[in-house]
């Protein structure tokens, strides 16, 4: 899953970066409203944490600007613990949620989980299609309770189908979601992660749809 960071605190900024790779997603950041609008209007994001204190253009203009463009990816937004009026603005510009600074990464953490979940249509922390279950909190991946070990793009492949069960995911698609901006992307790698997922996964649970891409689904 690929996240954007925007954030004018550099330190801040960085650690909110730093806890999100360790914590297994794709990570872009911006520092300012202009590179901030220009990612969030150019790249495909599952969700963004967004500061609205920002230089150049401030970020519930971002927002709004956004949302007119209909950019849908879920925005949690970071205010002042006594901005109420900040956090009532940002509802009303688009945000999905809001989060009071300072904050603790573990609650940042849940809340993008949620937002990336209901985004998806999943009400639960843990994914399942059939014997296959992702929980989400803990970056685990089991089949009928057995751990799976994969690596970190094996896990971001199939999160990213998990969160779109039965549904075509193309193979550029994976690329966007997989890869953060300033990676060299290669989709013919994409291939080799399907095939090193599918010798670990249970016959037909991945589906390749001719010339479309890729469809994760429970074997009828």
């Amino acid at each position: 899953m690929r996240l954007l960071v925007v954030e004018d605190d550099a330190i801040l900024r960085r650690q909110v970066v730093a806890g999100l790779r360790a914590a297994g997603y794709v990570v872009d950041a911006a520092a300012d409203g202009v590179d901030a609008h220009h990612l969030g209007d150019s790249s495909p994001y599952d969700a963004v944490v967004l500061d609205l204190g920002l230089p150049q253009i401030d970020g519930l203009t971002v927002l709004r600007k956004w949302r007119a463009a209909a950019r849908d990816m879920p925005v949690l937004i970071l205010t002042a613990r006594d901005g109420w009026h900040e956090k009532v603005a940002g509802i009303d510009a688009g945000a999905d949620d809001y989060l009071s600074k300072p904050f603790h990464m573990e609650e940042l953490l849940a809340r993008l989980r949620a937002l990336i979940r209901r985004a998806g249509g999943h009400a639960s922390a843990e994914l399942a299609c059939g014997p296959l279950t992702l929980d989400t909190r803990q970056g685990r991946v089991a089949i009928d309770g057995r751990v799976l070990t994969l690596t970190s793009h094996e896990y971001r492949v199939l999160a990213y189908l998990m969160h779109h069960r039965d549904e075509v995911v193309s193979r550029s698609d994976l690329v966007e979601h997989i890869y953060a901006q300033d990676f060299d992307r290669d989709s013919n790698t994409v291939e080799v992660f399907i095939a090193r997922l599918r010798k670990k996964l249970p016959p037909g649970l991945i589906e390749t749809v001719r010339g479309l891409g890729y469809r994760l689904s429970a074997p009828r």
